[in-house]
């Protein structure tokens, strides 16, 4: 049975580069259908693309995640290779991202496209940019207990049962953060291989700032542990507020055995009111863990019957 492969290329104002990204890959997977999707931009993105023969679409909502949420809605193949659009990410290691996805003996449901392993340190002239990703892949991993060697890169492949189970909620450009997570909390078979990775060429502009976009993919990461992990989250803060009470509390119990009295009130109050939160922080977490496990067990049946929809489609 032939298999269907989708080539995803989010682009925002890339004419330098779109139309050799999209004549390599073309070459690189000439089975494949090669989609550009355009996110309003203003140079002759369109046109190259088009002329190159790529399909494409258009975004109005302005946002990488954005893209990325129109793509999976709209899109049906076996496999989904999601690349930039920069001329960063060479197509000669597409076949071989693919067939992790359509080989029957190994069936991943996300290939990551491994850049800092290999060229990306020596390429990247940004520091801010070197140091933002290993301090990502350093929380991801200690969050939610992974190894995890490159977490941002913009070079992956899909499954067809991840892209139609995958809920975007990022806008921008932390959609690949959000995707990691998600497949770590949801147990998705995850491969991990090596990457080339080349520099922006000259007269091309990333779209990536460094300390608003740096900040929100670091919001996204404890707004995520939150959610995945609530009974972790809130029992974190539930032990700080129970150190802080023990503080002020026991050496007000230590003067009541010594002495028989409790002169200070009020700091007795305060120790008592900081115990009831670090109770109810906890609570919270409970709670919130029943729901989170929950939510999983629904998410195994959803992903059954999207198994099922897609071979009826077949």
């Amino acid at each position: 049975m032939t298999k269907n492969i989708a080539v995803l290329i989010p682009c925002y104002n890339e004419e330098k580069t779109i139309g050799k990204v999209v004549k390599d890959f073309k070459e690189a997977l000439p089975d494949a259908t090669i989609y550009v999707y355009d996110n309003n931009s203003t140079d002759k993105t369109v046109e190259i693309a088009k002329k190159c023969g790529a399909v494409v679409r258009h975004e109005h909502r302005q946002g990488k995640g954005n893209v990325i949420r129109t793509m999976f809605r709209e899109i049906d193949a076996d496999c989904y290779l999601m690349v930039d659009g920069d001329d960063t990410y060479p197509a000669g290691d597409a076949r071989k991202l693919c067939n992790y996805v359509l080989d029957e003996n190994i069936k991943a449901d996300m290939v990551i496209g491994d850049r800092l392993s290999s060229t990306y340190f020596k390429e990247n002239k940004r520091p801010f940019h070197n140091f933002g990703n290993r301090l990502v892949r350093g929380l991801i991993n200690y969050f939610f207990k992974s190894d995890i060697k490159d977490i941002m890169t913009g070079y992956r492949a899909f499954s067809y049962e991840f892209v139609k189970t995958f809920p975007v909620l990022s806008k921008g450009f932390e959609i690949e953060t959000e995707m990691t997570i998600h497949s770590l909390d949801k147990n998705f078979y995850i491969i991990e291989d090596t990457i080339e990775y080349r520099d922006r060429p000259k007269g091309s502009t990333s779209k990536l700032n460094t300390y608003s976009d740096g900040f929100k993919v670091i919001k996204t990461i404890f707004r995520l542990y939150e959610e995945y992990r609530p009974k972790k989250f809130f029992g974190l803060f539930s032990f700080l507020f129970f150190l802080l009470a023990l503080c002020f509390g026991v050496p007000v119990f230590i003067e009541y055995f010594n002495t028989g009295l409790v002169p200070r009130f009020p700091t007795l109050f305060f120790s008592l009111f900081l115990l009831a939160i670090s109770v109810l922080l906890l609570t919270i977490g409970v709670i919130l863990d029943v729901i989170v496990k929950k939510d999983r067990q629904n998410f195994e049946l959803m992903l059954i019957r999207t198994k099922k929809d897609k071979y009826e489609k077949k």
